[in-house]
């Protein structure tokens, strides 16, 4: 399987249908991370990633992915901070239907898709962008987005309107929907949206993917 096969595939399409991925990091102990998960799928969210930067997570990850089964087809969970090759393996093994990182390792990136993994490889710079995208990259994580704005997304598209970016970091209910606007294919949102109150969360969600419950 190459890059282009992933980006025209069901999981690529299904990311840009959404247009929200629910990054959920460390969020402890696991039964509040499956009750959070319960809240955000009512709401209408479709896409999660949970980080494997914690002891628990690819188990956590397989955790989620059972608990969201029973509402049939269509919810993703995938698998972010993948920062090493063993990180890939562990994602892999816990079925994730997606792989995030927040840097750029190309070797990380063929392995991904030589594996047949949707991968979205942070990047920050016009020169790391068209590199993952070259790389293969299925789409590309504008990372931290808060830093450039939804400016820098829209001005990237003149001289790349192929890549397709998903900003993540810093991305809130203050600048979520400029970014989609910008072009962005899909947006990240991780703090915004585990420290609000359930409340501020339900609008946030349902002001970005609508209430698809």
């Amino acid at each position: 399987m190459n890059g282009a096969d992933l980006r025209g595939g069901p999981v690529a399409a299904a990311l840009r249908a959404h247009r929200l991925i629910a990054v959920l990091r460390r969020v402890e102990p696991r039964e509040r991370l499956l009750a959070l998960v319960d809240e955000l799928a009512d709401d209408g969210v479709r896409a999660f990633e949970i980080t494997l930067d914690g002891q628990s997570a690819a188990d956590d990850l397989v955790a989620v992915r059972a608990r969201l089964a029973s509402r049939g087809e269509g919810i993703l969970v995938g698998a972010g901070t993948i920062l090493r090759l063993g990180h890939l393996a562990a994602a892999l093994d816990a079925g994730a239907d997606f792989g995030v990182a927040p840097l750029l390792d190309l070797a990380i990136v063929r392995a991904a898709i030589d594996a047949g993994l949707p991968f979205v490889p942070g990047a920050m710079t016009p020169t790391e962008i068209g590199s993952a995208w070259e790389a293969g990259a299925t789409f590309v994580k504008l990372f931290p987005a808060s830093a450039v704005g939804p400016a820098f997304v829209r001005e990237l598209r003149g001289p790349l309107p192929e890549v397709e970016l998903v900003p993540t970091g810093g991305v809130d209910g203050t600048n979520a929907s400029a970014f989609l606007e910008a072009g962005a294919a899909a947006v990240g949102i991780g703090g915004a949206i585990t420290r609000a109150d359930p409340e501020a969360r339900r609008a946030l969600v349902r002001g970005l993917v609508g209430n698809r419950a």
